[in-house]
C-alpha cells in the first residue's frame, strides 16, 4: 500500500509505503490511519482544542489532511467510526499532556507510530459489537506491516522507517550524473546495530534464539513492524483473544501458532528510526519503496532510471555503434529502433510505473 497527503493545518506533505505480511489487512489499516496520527501529533494546542470543541458541540471539524488518492484507493467505511474514536482519544490525551511547547517533528513521528500500533492492539483486545469490524480489527492485529514515511516541509525532510522498506534520495551532480543517497536503515538481520538492539532487550539465556537463521525468533524477516501481535502479546493474551474471537480467525493455523522460544515478549516494535536531511538544490527526488524493489535493483540503478525518466536524458545520449562502421541505412534502422523504444518509454506516466516495468 502507499499513501500521500498534505497537512492542511501545519504545512508539509506526507508520503509513505506500507508492506504487509501474513495478509494485507494491517498494511491497509496503517495506510488509512497513520497520517492522521502524524498530523494530529504535529498540531499546536490551540488547534487541538478547536477540533475537540467542534466535535463536542457537533460542529464541522477542521480538515487536517488533503489526501492525494488514486480513484481505485480503498478506505474502510465500516471501521471509520472506530478509527475516529481512537484518534479522538489520542488528541484528547495530547491536550491533557500538552506542555505548551511547539511539537517537534521527530517526536511527533515517533509518537504517532507508537500510538497507532498501540491502538491496533487495544482494538483487537476490546473487540467490536459489529461482527465485520470485530473480525477486521483481529485480522489487522494478527497480520503485520512495515512502514517508511517521509514528511517534507520546505527544505526539511524527515524519514520515519520501521522495517525493511527504504528511502533513497536522487541527487543530480554537476556533470548531470545521478547519485543515490540512502536515508533509512533496514531493520533486519543484515543490520548489526539492529541485531544488537533486539538481543539486548532480552535475557542472556535467549541470546541464541531471539535472532535465528537471520529472522526474528527464526520466523520474521523485519525486526520492526505494525501489528504482528504474535510477536508482542503474551501467550495467555493471544489464547484468550483467539478463544473469544470469531471462528474464521480461530480456524487459521497461523494465528494459533506460537513462535518457538517465546519467553519474554514483546520481541517486535513499531518504533521508527528517524533520519533528517536538509534539502539542497541538487536533491531532485525521493524514492520510497518496499524491499521487493531493492532486492531486485541496486539503489544506484533505481535513481538512474528515475532520473533519466524525469529529465529525458536518455534521448540526448549518442547512438553507440560499438566502434563498427555502419552504412546510412543501418544507422537509419538504429535511429528508428531508438525512436520506438523512446515512445514506449514515455507510455509510462510516472517513474514508479517505469521501475516496475
Amino acid at each position: 500500500r502507499r499513501s500521500a497527503a498534505t497537512c492542511l493545518q501545519t504545512g508539509g506533505m506526507l508520503t509513505g509505503v506500507f508492506d504487509g505480511h501474513a495478509g494485507s489487512a494491517c498494511a491497509q489499516a496503517v495506510s488509512e490511519r497513520l497520517f492522521y496520527y502524524i498530523a494530529v501529533s504535529l498540531l499546536p494546542l490551540e488547534t487541538l482544542l478547536e477540533i475537540e470543541n467542534a466535535v463536542e458541540n457537533g460542529r464541522p471539524v477542521l480538515p487536517i489532511l488533503q489526501w492525494h488518492k488514486h480513484p481505485n484507493d480503498y478506505f474502510s467505511k465500516e471501521a471509520s467510526k472506530l478509527y475516529f474514536n481512537s484518534l479522538r482519544t489520542y488528541w484528547q490525551e495530547l491536550i491533557d499532556l500538552n506542555t505548551g511547547e511547539t511539537p517537534n517533528t521527530k517526536d511527533a513521528l515517533i509518537g504517532a507510530f507508537k500510538r497507532l500500533d498501540n491502538d491496533l492492539s487495544l482494538e483487537a483486545q476490546a473487540g467490536d459489537p459489529n461482527s465485520f469490524v470485530n473480525y477486521w480489527v483481529l485480522r489487522v492485529a494478527f497480520s503485520g506491516a512495515t512502514s517508511c514515511v517521509a514528511h517534507i516541509d520546505g527544505v526539511d525532510l524527515h524519514v520515519a522507517n520501521a522495517g525493511d522498506s527504504r528511502a533513497v534520495l536522487g541527487v543530480q551532480e554537476e556533470d548531470g550524473s545521478w547519485t543515490a543517497v540512502t536515508l533509512s536503515n533496514d531493520h533486519n538481520a543484515l543490520n548489526e546495530n539492529e541485531v544488537k538492539r533486539v538481543v539486548s532487550e532480552h535475557p542472556k539465556s535467549e541470546e541464541k534464539t531471539v535472532v535465528k537463521q537471520d529472522r526474528l525468533l527464526g520466523l520474521l524477516m523485519p525486526f520492526r513492524a505494525f501489528g504482528d501481535v504474535k510477536f508482542k502479546w503474551c501467550i495467555e493474551l493471544q489464547k484468550r483473544v483467539l478463544e473469544s474471537g470469531p471462528d474464521q480467525l480461530n480456524e487459521n493455523e497461523y494465528t494459533k501458532f506460537i513462535p518457538p522460544n517465546y519467553h519474554t515478549p514483546p520481541y517486535l516494535t513499531a518504533t521508527p528510526e528517524i533520519t533528517y536531511h536538509r534539502l539542497r538544490p541538487q536533491d531532485k527526488f525521493l524514492v520510497l519503496a518496499t524491499d521487493g524493489l531493492w532486492e531486485t535493483l541496486h539503489r544506484q540503478e533505481v535513481v538512474r532510471i528515475v532520473g533519466e525518466h524525469l529529465t529525458g536524458m536518455h534521448l540526448h545520449q549518442p547512438v553507440n555503434v560499438g566502434g563498427y562502421r555502419v552504412s546510412l541505412g543501418q544507422m537509419h534502422c538504429l535511429l528508428m529502433d531508438r525512436q520506438a523504444r523512446s515512445a514506449s518509454f514515455f507510455e509510462d506516466q510516472n517513474a514508479a510505473t517505469r521501475l516496475i516495468r
